[in-house]
């Protein structure tokens, strides 16, 4: 039974690999740069969305957006508001998006009307990362609200992120977070992370954020 579990599971993988080798394609010939946004509830993916759209319409840059969440359209309803097309995407029961989510959302929004595509995956820490979308990068997003040893007990979503993003730093000090720690785990399970400090009540760090999501 387990050799036949194993079998499945590959093949799932698989299956989703191929959608999101799909969903690159079709992202590249439309000159999308689409970006994989990880991490858990309430780390601030929705609001460094929020923050980054006006950066973007300063630099000529159109902005879209795909909200994942297991179920109701709140984030949705917060990236419409910003004035860009959004689809909303609901998983059911599955803590994670998948790429043929993905490739049903690409095909609500005008491809040829966005630059950048901010793909917001289900808040979890764990599922999100063996589902390959599709997106050029994947930045993962922590708060130190969470905990300074958040990224010691996920390495796997830290590895597989190019930018890791620690948000919340002006609250750092009321909830006993070292900012340092949180960085040197990041860079300890991925060397080459880049990795910035944000406090997007303010907007500090997001410039440098976008510079680095623009390379």
């Amino acid at each position: 039974m387990h050799h036949i579990d194993v079998h499945v599971e590959k093949d799932i993988y698989s299956a989703n690999n191929r959608i999101a080798d799909g969903n690159a394609v079709r992202l590249q010939k439309n000159g999308i740069k689409a970006l994989d946004l990880l991490g858990a509830i309430g780390s601030g993916k929705t609001a460094l969305i929020e923050r980054l759209v006006p950066l973007l319409r300063e630099r000529g840059l159109r902005a879209g957006a795909i909200a994942g969440d297991v179920y109701g359209d709140d984030d949705f309803r917060r990236l419409i508001a910003l004035g860009i097309p959004a689809a909303n995407a609901n998983t059911g029961k599955e803590c994670h998006l998948d790429a043929h989510l993905v490739e049903h959302a690409l095909q609500e929004l005008p491809l040829d009307q966005i630059d950048v595509l901010f793909i917001e995956n289900v808040g979890n820490m764990v599922c999100p990362t063996d589902f390959r979308l599709g997106a050029e990068k994947r930045i993962v997003v922590v708060s130190a609200t969470e905990g300074d040893d958040v990224v010691n007990k996920h390495p796997m979503m830290i590895r597989e992120s190019s930018i890791g993003v620690i948000n919340k730093i002006d609250l750092a000090g009321y909830v006993g977070a070292d900012l340092d720690r949180m960085e040197r785990d990041m860079l300890r399970y991925n060397p080459g992370m880049q990795v910035f400090r944000t406090n997007l009540k303010t907007g500090e760090g997001t410039e440098a954020l976008l510079d680095a999501i623009l390379r």
